[in-house]
């Protein structure tokens, strides 16, 4: 009979479910409604920061872990901080004990400064997330609509609006981002697409083939890059955008094309967003550019 885990071991799994990797992302997205403001002497800044790494990373990414167990077992990239977890099937049985668990011990001091549409917000994020991720019924396995459904993480913006008393943001800003996190979504799918295949997951990227894919990368990318032009003539967003857009370009055309991405690549590409986004937020905090300032 195999020994249990210990607590250090669950607590740890735990952790993974929560894609660390993802963090800096759900910050990023936190930060952008509280531009050229000072929030740092506020309580309720730190506990909204606090929320959107492991409390909002479990609710959102340990639930998406209870459907997607065949596809993550074949998948190399999961099972680290970076990607999330590769759980055993007695580790995702206690998923749902720990998602209630931590939300009722996070959500008390997010209430509090929040006041009672966090409710709201909540019963949102739940709805949001039953739809893309209810077996059966869930919208993750209906091609295109996967991708809609990015838009879900619209609501970190009104999250942070909410529990900071902070202005809500330009529709230039929410639909760039919409497109934004439709983008990042699609990325991880023509990394996974081998699994998603062997799994028979139906997802956008299977369904239409990996250059089909990448070329819709390259459109959205090159959409969000004019919308930032066209409604904030901001140089540095719009030739950051563009660029990633020509390297796909360049990718689908001359590269791997219809290859899958060596692991190693994959890593650093995850890890240069990583630093990107997390040494950005100085930048959009003082230029206030999506914040419409």
């Amino acid at each position: 009979m195999r020994a249990s885990p210990s607590l250090p071991a669950r607590l740890y799994f735990q952790l993974v479910a929560s894609r660390p990797g993802f963090w800096a992302t759900h910050i990023w997205f936190y930060s952008l409604p509280l531009a050229r403001e000072n929030y740092f002497g506020e309580v309720g800044f730190w506990v909204g920061l606090c929320y959107v790494t492991v409390p909002m990373g479990h609710l959102l990414y340990a639930w998406n872990d209870l459907g997607d167990s065949e596809t993550d077992r074949r998948n190399p990239r999961k099972g680290g901080l970076l990607f999330g977890s590769r759980g055993e099937p007695e580790q995702l049985a206690s998923l749902p004990a720990w998602i209630v668990g931590i939300q009722l011990v996070a959500l008390g001091p997010v209430f509090w400064f929040g006041g009672p549409r966090m409710i709201v917000w909540l019963a949102l994020a739940v709805v949001v997330n039953a739809l893309y991720n209810s077996p059966g019924v869930g919208l993750k396995a209906r091609p295109g609509f996967d991708l809609l459904m990015q838009s879900g993480y619209l609501l970190v913006f009104l999250f942070s609006c909410w529990i900071n008393d902070a202005p809500g943001l330009p529709t230039a800003t929410l639909v760039f981002s919409a497109l934004f996190a439709m983008h990042s979504h699609l990325f991880g799918q023509i990394m996974d697409i081998e699994p998603d295949r062997e799994a028979n997951r139906r997802t956008t990227a299977v369904a239409i083939g990996v250059l089909p894919s990448k070329w819709l990368l390259v459109a959205l990318l090159a959409t969000e890059s004019t919308i930032i032009w066209a409604a904030y003539r901001d140089p540095f967003i719009t030739c950051f955008l563009a660029a990633a857009a020509f390297g796909f370009a360049v990718d689908a055309l001359f590269v791997f094309r219809e290859r899958a991405y060596p692991q190693w690549l994959i890593k650093a590409a995850f890890i240069f967003w990583n630093v990107a986004a997390l040494s950005s937020i100085h930048l959009m905090w003082t230029r206030g550019t999506l914040a419409g300032l």
